[in-house]
């Protein structure tokens, strides 16, 4: 109750809300430039080596004869010594030699970072690296502003996150060597934890519990809005500088929110700053025309604080990942969590950033690769309080699976094809992505809600940092990267039918209520609430319940 009650008194998603809501929502746009702009800052062309008679400036494009001559036919990092006498090309040695200078196609590119850092051949493994470090990034943002928003509040850490990212998203654009862009770019990535995070939180409070369903997926569109976006700045600003910096000043623009988004109020609350919480709310109820009496906003939030401290009389110590991974069926659930979080982020980036692999106009790819995710959120908005969320979380991983997989068959020529693959699966695995943030919230107790959902995040970056070196193995064979997508897909897609369905199920309260959810029994069905199941284990201790007939814990 407490401030959950006072929102639904204000109007569950009043004119104050709505208009607060969608700022906030705005702020996910620039978050998603910076997240995919890999794909054309570190967007690798067709290249060979220069060749000793080459000048600065040279053509990509050599005589047929030329071409034949003077490169090994699978080996785009060696060159031979060419002469040409008589009217024609020779060979003056079967030696090949390697690269010292490079020459890049740029009909599809002006320039990246690749190829002004010359990050190919024996360096190729660093533009890789580089997008890795990105999501390090990602990683270390969730833990420090996280951290540092619980203690100092989300608007000075959201604010502070807006500043850095502008920074050092102009530091990326004029780095003048990989190790500076590198850098940068990981604290850039770090920001996008900040802001997005910290936003996310700050929209929901404001939206009353009924609608929060649908507000956290209308989050999620924006971002796509920003990644079909990201498209629109690359078709019309092709060197990769500026292309940086074109995405990272838009960031400017929401500095003006200072004046207008207010500190969250949960957050003011939990530090016992009530009347500031309390001029905020009377706040939003004159805009919403809502009247609210100061003693009735007192007594609800009264009403609240009095839940809080029952609930942390009720909690001997502090919760953590060990209480998840002590007991049998919860360590089981929270296992599969972990392998199905692992496999949306690194499926879905991976897709994502893989838009240069798969052959056709790569801006048009990446656009697709965006426009699916709208209707995969609008089918998520459609279907997860009607079907339930174990079915379309396992349904959207096995449509992924196979529809990746397909890339197998299908000739490499027809790149339409391998596209409607590759872009079916990207709509799939975005619904699942949509769908896992929900379920997993349901499946943890309410005592570790907080700690399983963060390490749950936590471990999803690990496949996040990998995706981009499993991008690379296109160039053993082009499809060996989806194969590896489809493979990882398939696989989550029938472990998730391990998890019970959490849709018009009683909220888990207590650890002993999510051991026994989901475990079968034959003798016993799932209580009704949580306190019915409490009252049950008071004559079965969950420690006495672990134990198996030769008395030692599972």
């Amino acid at each position: 109750m407490g401030y959950d009650e006072v929102i639904v008194q204000l109007g569950d998603f009043g004119r104050y809300q709505k208009i607060i809501y969608v700022l906030i929502c705005l702020t996910s746009i620039p978050v998603a430039f910076h997240k995919l702009a890999g794909v054309f800052l570190l967007a690798k062309p067709e290249f060979r080596c220069a060749l000793p008679t080459d000048v600065d400036g040279a053509s990509y494009e050599l005589p047929a004869q030329l071409q034949q001559l003077a490169y090994p036919e699978k080996d785009s990092c060696a060159y031979y010594e060419v002469a040409y006498t008589n009217g024609s090309y020779h060979r003056l040695s079967n030696t090949s030699q390697s690269c010292t200078r490079y020459i890049y196609d740029q009909s599809k590119y002006l320039n990246s970072a690749v190829t002004e850092f010359n990050l190919v051949c024996g360096r190729g493994f660093l533009a890789a690296s580089s997008d890795s470090m990105f999501m390090l990034g990602v990683l270390l943002g969730s833990i420090i502003f996280g951290q540092l928003s619980d203690k100092h509040g989300r608007k000075p850490i959201f604010f502070a996150s807006l500043v850095i990212q502008v920074i050092f998203g102009v530091v990326a654009a004029l780095a003048p060597e990989y190790f500076t862009y590198t850098l940068a770019r990981l604290i850039v990535g770090s920001t996008t934890s900040g802001v997005f995070l910290v936003a996310y939180v700050i929209a929901m409070e404001m939206v009353g519990p009924t609608k929060r369903l649908y507000a956290g997926i209308f989050v999620m569109m924006f971002f796509s809005m920003g990644y079909m976006l990201t498209a629109v700045f690359a078709y019309f600003i092709h060197d990769w500088r500026w292309l940086q910096i074109g995405l990272t000043l838009p960031g400017l623009v929401f500095m003006c929110y200072h004046w207008i988004i207010p500190e969250s109020v949960r957050w003011l609350l939990s530090k016992g700053r009530n009347e500031e919480a309390m001029q905020i709310i009377q706040k939003a109820a004159h805009f919403n025309r809502v009247n609210i009496t100061k003693e009735t906003l007192v007594a609800l939030l009264d009403e609240g604080v009095s839940c809080k401290q029952e609930v942390k009389e009720e909690t001997a110590r502090p919760p953590s990942v060990w209480d998840l991974l002590h007991y049998p069926n919860l360590r089981r659930k929270t296992l599969v969590i972990f392998f199905d979080w692992l496999v949306c982020t690194g499926v879905y980036y991976g897709l994502s950033w893989s838009t240069n692999n798969l052959g056709g106009n790569v801006l048009l790819n990446f656009l697709i690769s965006g426009a699916v995710e709208i209707p995969a959120y609008c089918f998520l908005l459609l279907t997860l309080n009607r079907w339930g969320r174990r079915s379309i979380l396992c349904g959207c991983m096995l449509v992924a699976g196979v529809s990746l997989l397909m890339t197998i068959i299908v000739p490499q020529h027809m790149h339409w094809l391998i596209v409607t693959c590759a872009m079916v699966g990207k709509l799939a695995i975005t619904g699942s992505y949509g769908t896992i943030y929900l379920f997993s919230s349901e499946q943890f107790p309410t005592v570790v809600r907080t700690v399983g959902m963060g390490a749950a995040s936590m471990v999803s970056r690990l496949t996040g940092m990998l995706a981009p070196y499993l991008n690379a193995l296109a160039t053993i064979w082009p499809p060996l990267p989806l194969v590896i997508y489809g493979a990882l897909s398939l696989a989550a897609g029938f472990m998730s039918l391990m998890l019970p369905e959490t849709h018009n199920k009683p909220t888990l309260e207590t650890i002993a209520d999510g051991e026994r959810f989901g475990k079968k029994e034959p003798t016993d069905a799932y209580l009704e609430t949580g306190k019915e199941l409490r009252e049950t284990l008071e004559a079965q201790p969950l420690n006495a319940a672990m134990l198996n007939g030769n008395g030692h814990k599972y």
